[in-house]
């Protein structure tokens, strides 16, 4: 087997189309950029403009969106000898409406069904993924079958094995995907709180297998059932993680190990021009930080700059940083 990865991520990957008008209605927007999405796929190519070695796990249509994503994916650095087609299913897209500081509406454009929720547990490269120093999975991967057995045979390979590194679980909560409209229980009302109790036998079954657990809130509700932040984090270890990362946006990150470790750290100011890529950049710099061993604190700092410059940028996957640029954000602050 060749050296292994730095980074294996493994969900959602799409065509990104964001209007180039700021402010304005899907309705009235006139004119699209494209690009690369999808949130695994995203914190791959994080990751390479830090300089790891990565690759991504997914699917797409056999269409001219897929082979537009195979190139993406290569101009990125990024591996995509296990991004395959399907016949039966378009490759996604996704639109978003722009209106800064916190308003990004998301449009999801995944059916009848994503190719990316077709992912076969007999397909996967159980080996690569054993020995990759960090494994990523999200709670988008669960929403369906047979991505969901997929997700969780690779999590069982992860388990068996002594060479790999940390398995990452963004908890990565989309509700839609899980019949629900609404972001949490507090303010999703019924279907947001039917959504969270349908996934989170499923979460729950994710969390044994994994050794590091991010998300925001809402996201760390459903795998918890909990909404204040350090009882979301104590709640998690609980569940067997040994680090719990929990974004609070304009409160910043916290991060509590097992061994007793915690770090609080604010935002980092910026001017917002679109938020949707923020967290994506946050975990590709997070796994960098895991990869170089750094305290918690530096590192939650470190990924904190990274998704602030992504979210004063307009698209995702070609916004991020490399580690020249983080290193300088930082230092003008």
């Amino acid at each position: 087997m060749t050296e292994p990865y730095d980074l294996i991520t493994m969900g959602r990957i799409g065509v990104d189309l964001y209007p180039l008008q700021s402010g304005v209605p899907l309705a009235q927007v006139e004119t699209f950029g494209k690009f690369l999405g999808g949130s695994a796929t995203n914190v791959a190519v994080a990751a390479a403009r830090l300089g790891r070695r990565g690759a991504v796990i997914s699917r797409t249509g056999r269409d001219p969106f897929g082979d537009y994503i195979h190139q993406a994916l290569r101009d990125f650095g990024v591996d995509d000898r296990w991004v395959t087609a399907v016949d039966a299913y378009p490759t996604p897209v996704t639109f978003c409406e722009i209106f800064p500081p916190d308003d990004f509406p998301l449009y999801f454009y995944r059916r009848p069904k994503a190719p990316d929720l077709v992912i076969r547990p007999e397909e996967l490269d159980q080996d690569a993924i054993a020995a990759a120093r960090i494994f990523w999975i999200t709670g988008t991967g669960l929403c369906e079958e047979p991505s969901r057995s997929a997700t969780l045979a690779a999590l069982q390979a992860r388990t068996g094995s002594s060479t790999g590194g940390p398995t990452v679980f963004d908890l990565d909560w989309r509700p839609m995907f899980w019949g629900g409209e609404g972001g949490a229980s507090g303010d999703g009302g019924a279907s947001g709180a039917a959504a969270m109790a349908a996934a989170r036998p499923y979460y729950e079954a994710a969390l044994r297998h994994v050794t590091v657990a991010v998300g925001n809130v809402d996201e760390a509700e459903v795998a918890t059932g909990l909404r204040e932040p350090k009882a979301c984090a104590q709640a998690l270890l609980d569940k067997g993680v040994e680090l719990a990362v929990i974004k609070q946006g304009p409160k910043g990150v916290l991060a509590v190990h097992r061994d007793g470790r915690t770090a609080e750290v604010p935002p980092t100011p910026v001017e917002v021009v679109n938020g949707l890529g923020a967290g994506d950049a946050f975990g590709g710099a997070l796994c960098h930080g895991l990869l170089a061993g750094w305290e918690l604190e530096p590192m939650m700092r470190y990924a904190n700059a990274a998704g602030a410059l992504v979210a004063g940028r307009l698209a995702c996957s070609s916004a991020m940083p490399t580690a020249d640029e983080v290193d300088a954000f930082l230092a003008s602050r």
